[in-house]
């Protein structure tokens, strides 16, 4: 349990400090007229949603031109429930976690008629994608009420501040309870905000600007002497890691071949150029003949290597060994996808493709027109 005597000694400080050093100039926390919000303004919570569900797993900078992007093409919750989802996800092409996209769009559609946004945790939690701090983030941010939030920065701030000995990830329940009562009832925007960029700007992952930090002489960690070993880390786990055969398929009219993957994980609803995994002794040829023959029942002729690209994910390491193909014989048909379609090399950025896909597409159209000439043999 927090004392309310040491939730108040720290309240205040955090709250100067942000005055003089926090991002005050985010533009969805900010009035029509540009100026910060003030205590009890209410804010339009469409924009704070949407940036809300970027900045999952997502930083700030590389969030803003997303959001600025997106609210001109959606700038009303019912502008996105009338989008389609092709153009919802190549506006989202390069962010990544492209299922948060889907369960915007599925969530505004769910809230097309809603005439109140709601003032209460519960709605928002049963929206898809929305968390308990992401729906208090939105909360605070809108309309000013007093909702914790433990995102990541948050999470390395408190951890440190108790030098909390277990890894985040196993001591949520007091992580939450410190941000329940350090939270200003006065003033949970301001407060809320102010934590985050403390966790943003200073107290970082690598490096943390301990003596800009209004929380120093309070800091369990900094008393110990080395507060970047906190939070406490999981041992490392190795990755697994897989090989990739992929197929870029030409048929005699020079269009490529493209399949649109299922509505599930990471990567549902995008494009991709078929292929699957290298089974172990499988020469790379014969995997992506034998994957595009399983997955839509075509005969191909696998030609020469067009590249090699390694990517990483959360879970697991891939090395995507990509082909240039030629179509023989067979209709595509979607066997393990939702659609397929042969397009024009030229007609590939009208489709979103995983970040994966930006150095094939760039391979591919350098092999077509090398030096922008005419297309090679």
């Amino acid at each position: 349990m927090v004392a309310s005597r040491v939730a108040e000694s720290l309240r205040d400080p955090l709250l100067r400090w942000w005055q003089d050093h926090g991002r005050h100039q985010i533009p969805w926390k900010c009035l029509s007229s540009g100026e910060p919000a003030g205590n009890g303004a209410v804010l339009d919570p469409y924009p704070i949603w949407v940036a809300e569900v970027m900045l999952q797993q997502t930083q700030l900078q590389v969030v803003l031109p997303y959001w600025q992007r997106w609210m001109e093409a959606f700038p009303t919750r019912e502008a996105l429930a009338a989008a389609e989802e092709h153009d919802v996800l190549l506006l989202w092409q390069g962010l990544g976690y492209y299922s948060r996209a889907r369960r915007l769009h599925q969530g505004a559609r769910q809230w097309q008629q809603l005439d109140e946004w709601p003032r209460d945790l519960d709605p928002w939690l049963a929206l898809p994608g929305i968390g308990r701090s992401t729906a208090g983030s939105i909360l605070s941010s809108a309309f000013d009420l007093p909702f914790p939030i433990l995102d990541g920065n948050v999470k390395r701030v408190l951890s440190r501040l108790i030098a909390s000995p277990r890894p985040a990830s196993r001591n949520l329940p007091e992580l939450w309870q410190w941000s329940e009562q350090l939270l200003s009832p006065e003033q949970p925007r301001a407060f809320n905000q102010a934590l985050m960029d403390l966790g943003a700007t200073v107290c970082t992952p690598k490096n943390p600007c301990c003596l800009q930090c209004p929380w120093r002489e309070d800091c369990a960690a900094y008393a110990a002497g080395d507060p970047a070993q906190y939070p406490v880390k999981d041992a490392p786990r190795e990755l697994p890691f897989q090989v990739i055969g992929v197929g870029v398929v030409l048929n005699e009219a020079g269009e490529v071949l493209i399949d649109q993957r299922l509505n599930e994980g990471l990567l549902g609803g995008l494009w991709e150029f078929p292929g699957g995994k290298q089974e172990p002794g499988e020469a790379i040829e014969v995997t992506i003949a034998r994957e595009l023959r399983e997955e839509l029942a075509i005969e191909v002729e696998v030609a020469e290597s067009l590249i090699s690209v390694d990517h990483a994910y959360s879970h697991k390491r891939l090395r995507f060994e990509v082909y240039l193909c030629h179509w023989r014989s067979g209709e595509p048909q979607p066997l393990a996808s939702q659609q397929v379609r042969w397009v024009q090399p030229q007609q590939l950025a009208e489709f979103p493709f995983p970040a994966a896909n930006t150095r094939i597409i760039a391979a591919l159209l350098d092999h077509l027109h090398p030096e922008g000439g005419v297309a090679a043999a």
